[in-house]
Order: C-alpha cells, then sequence, then structure tokens
C-alpha cells in the first residue's frame, strides 16, 4: 500500500506542474475559464498533500517509524529532507496554491501569477528531482 501511495503521490505532482502551468497562462490571458481550472489544480494539490502526509506520519520512513539506530535528524540528508523540509515546503506551497486559487475565483489575474509564480519556485526547490544526490526520486514512478 506504501508503494502505490508513494507512485500516486508522484504522479500527482504532474498533474500538479501541467494544471499549474495552464491557470499561469490562463491569469496572463486573462481567461475567466480560470475559475474552473485553478479548482481541478487545487484538488490535485490538496490529494497530494493529504497522501504526503500519511507518508510523512505513517509511510515506509515516517515519522511513526522514527529514526533508525545512531542516526540524528538534521545531520542526516535523507531524514531532514523528508521529514522537515519537504514536508514544511510542501505545506507552504500548498497554502500559496489555495491562496492563487481564491484570486482566481475573484478574477484578480495579477495576484494569481503572483502566487502561481512563488508556488512555482517553492515546488522547484522541494521536490526530490532525480539529480537530487541521496534524496533523489524517478521522474516517473517505478522506473
Amino acid at each position: 500500500m506504501d508503494t502505490g501511495f508513494v507512485h500516486l503521490h508522484s504522479l500527482l505532482r504532474w498533474a500538479i506542474v501541467i494544471l499549474l502551468l495552464i491557470v499561469l497562462f490562463q491569469a496572463i490571458a486573462k481567461k475567466e475559464s480560470i475559475r474552473k481550472t485553478s479548482l481541478f489544480l487545487m484538488i490535485a494539490g490538496h490529494l497530494t498533500l493529504v497522501l504526503g502526509l500519511y507518508q510523512w506520519i505513517a509511510g515506509r520512513y515516517g515519522l511513526l517509524k522514527g529514526l533508525p539506530e545512531g542516526v540524528e535528524l538534521m545531520k542526516d540528508t535523507f531524514y531532514r529532507f523528508y521529514w522537515i523540509e519537504h514536508p514544511l515546503g510542501m505545506i507552504l506551497a500548498i497554502v500559496l496554491l489555495t491562496v492563487a486559487r481564491r484570486k482566481a475565483k475573484a478574477l484578480n489575474y495579477r495576484s494569481v501569477v503572483i502566487y502561481l509564480v512563488l508556488t512555482a519556485v517553492l515546488l522547484a526547490a522541494v521536490v526530490p528531482w532525480p539529480f537530487r544526490a541521496g534524496i533523489g526520486r524517478p521522474l516517473f514512478p517505478g522506473m
């Protein structure tokens, strides 16, 4: 079950990236269809958050499993990233995404662009991209 949740969590990141780009372009073009698309973006973000919170708490390396013997949290790159940096960064990204959705409902296009750019920068910083040594995950799950 944990593997399936990790794979779904990883696949949903692509839905978020694609929807974020679509909503960003809609905000720049000032299209009213941003209301519906931003809703899908928020749903994908919150679903990913719920799956991520499960992994953070009860997953294979979750908080309930505890640290392995002799590992210090802040000195270990892997556990520091997956227990602190990734969850907190993603929670903040989902908050920004939710604020962007609120602005999209009001058709405040400039604010949507600002919040989505901030979200994109934060997402890019805290996603475990494959090139990140020790913490990287494949671009597509199962590869």
